[in-house]
């Protein structure tokens, strides 16, 4: 997915530009990290204590000059005009967030608010049209035989959250001004690995066959993850 980011940044901004980047349930802060290490400006905004406190002392670990670059904010996503000015950052990142929203939509319009003209909204979401998948892969037919029925779901902590439609999340951003401007899928082939599972010694090779996947129906439509691009302003 940041070989996907990367690409929507390098097609919308100027070589070099060192841009604004809010990164809004930032985790760890793993992509707020790789962001500033390429030279940006990156504000990391977390409401979980124990997250914000590993990606402080994985910020800590860092150059002084990367360190200079982000700035790190406890809060909810959903208060991002509580924090920010409108129109303060170029890219404004929401990765993995949007599950837990039982009312996504004025979470992702507060986020386009954030954006100046021309700025990037990158979401990575749930795939709500391929909930059937996972259980039917893993032979259960009664869980594939309801998944088709809702948009929710178990994750892997065993909480229930909630998957979002591409066409729901396409007409949501045309309505804020910020239209989708390219989309991906995001683990179709290593959705059913264990978490502690260790890399395969050809993951290069794996990470291609993901990276093709996600750029090519029908096959990224049923990935497990989508990851969404639009850009303010059209």
């Amino acid at each position: 997915m940041a070989r996907q980011l990367d690409e929507r940044i390098a097609g919308l901004f100027p070589v070099g530009k060192r841009l604004r980047v809010l990164d809004v349930g930032m985790g760890q802060g793993t992509q707020a990290l790789r962001l500033a290490r390429a030279g940006h400006e990156v504000t990391g905004l977390e409401q979980d204590e124990e997250m914000l406190a590993a990606a402080r002392a994985a910020l800590a670990g860092e150059p002084e000059g990367i360190r200079g670059r982000v700035r790190l904010v406890q809060g909810d996503g959903r208060d991002t005009g509580v924090h920010f000015l409108p129109g303060s950052f170029d890219v404004v990142l929401c990765h993995g967030v949007l599950m837990y929203a039982q009312e996504p939509d004025p979470l992702v319009a507060g986020l386009a608010r954030m954006l100046a003209p021309g700025g990037l909204l990158s979401l990575l979401v749930r795939n709500a049209d391929a909930l059937a998948l996972r259980p039917g892969l893993l032979g259960d037919w009664r869980g594939a035989l309801a998944a088709f029925d809702t948009v929710t779901y178990t994750n892997r902590l065993g909480v229930t959250v909630r998957a979002d439609r591409l066409a729901a999340l396409k007409s949501t951003l045309a309505g804020i001004g910020a239209p989708l401007r390219a989309w991906y899928g995001v683990r179709l082939f290593t959705d059913l690995a264990p978490d502690e599972s260790a890399p395969p010694p050809d993951v290069e090779t794996l990470l291609a066959a993901e990276e093709r996947a996600g750029r090519t129906d029908p096959y990224r439509r049923m990935a497990a993850l989508l990851h969404l691009c639009g850009v303010r302003g059209g």
